[in-house]
């Protein structure tokens, strides 16, 4: 058996590089190198990108938009990390769970927009609220979410990482404060919103693993449902799901009280915990954020249109 010939464009960022290590083990991937003095070289970018089957995209949105103008093989599959592609409705979204219109789009495009990590914990709980008819399309959502460090890329790794850092650095900084943050325009488009949710994001001095919140008032649903009710209906729609498993209605017992930003730490799926009373409500995703949020989701969308396992090579 022939081995699938893989290029990572971008392969020294956090999302190329856990890419790679998912890879280490598998004896169908053969990784293309770039030499490292040739890895902004166009030409050489060029050649390494249509001798792939796939190519990773780990790069800023303006040079990911580049590397698709440079392919030429019309059976090399993109698999974009960026921001730049993700509520084009040529590519497939990178969210199999949400239904079997997104798996089978992954399944069979030869382009596929990995979602955002603060995007991923929204959106798989917002698509099955508002398309079950359990919350309009018009909702005033509110997203709070926590996430560590490890998510602002190489530079901000570095800072936190530091032996002379900062003293803010030491404490939980929410930022994006002009309600302008890249994730928001996917938040909006696939779940088929009509107004753009409050996004607050907070990063932690901690490396990994993201907690996404979503408040619910009771009485703004379109059919009014207990917490554990809401909870059924979720775990309904994902019953199938390998990667996103809704929890036991109080669960959250089991963490004394608190939700963990960490506790999905080094896995490659998500999990959904409701919580609340009859009045007011949240729903919450807790998964890592270089996982379910990024590298994992990217190898995830590779299994499928390779057409095998998709947690292949994963950590569940």
């Amino acid at each position: 058996m022939s081995k699938v010939k893989v290029f990572i464009d971008g392969s020294e960022g956090t999302t190329g590089l856990r890419i790679n290590e998912r890879f280490q083990s598998r004896e169908d991937i053969e990784i293309l190198h770039i030499d490292p003095e040739l890895r902004k070289d166009t030409e050489e970018r060029r050649k390494m990108i249509n001798s792939s089957d796939y190519t990773f995209l780990c790069l800023p949105d303006a040079a990911a938009i580049e590397a698709v103008s440079l392919v030429e093989n019309d059976n090399t599959v993109i698999i974009d990390a960026s921001t730049a592609h993700r509520t084009n409705p040529d590519w497939a979204y990178g969210l199999p769970e949400l239904g079997k219109d997104f798996f089978e789009k992954i399944e069979n495009s030869k382009r596929i927009a990995v979602p955002g990590c603060y995007a991923s914990g929204f959106i798989m709980m917002a698509y099955p609220l508002v398309k079950s008819g359990i919350l309009s399309d018009d909702y005033p959502f509110t997203i709070t979410a926590l996430s560590g460090y490890s998510g602002a890329g190489k530079k901000a790794i570095a800072l936190y990482e530091a032996d002379d850092k900062t003293k803010d650095l030491f404490a939980p900084r929410e930022y994006a404060l002009p309600q302008h943050h890249k994730h928001i325009p996917e938040m909006t488009v696939i779940p088929g919103l009509k107004r753009e949710p409050i996004f607050m994001p907070i990063v932690d001095d901690y490396y990994c693993g993201m907690i996404v919140n979503i408040p619910i008032f009771a009485d703004m649903m379109k059919t009014k449902l207990t917490p554990e009710e809401l909870r059924d209906r979720l775990a309904d729609y994902y019953t199938d799901s390998t990667f996103i498993k809704v929890c036991e209605y109080g669960k959250e017992s089991d963490y004394n009280g608190y939700l963990v930003a960490n506790e999905m730490a080094g896995r490659d799926n998500a999990q959904i915990l409701v919580t609340g009373n009859e009045d007011r409500i949240v729903v919450s995703a807790m998964f890592d954020n270089l996982g379910k949020g990024a590298s994992g989701a990217a190898v995830e969308c590779l299994n499928i249109s390779m057409g095998i396992d998709p947690a292949t090579g994963l950590v569940l």
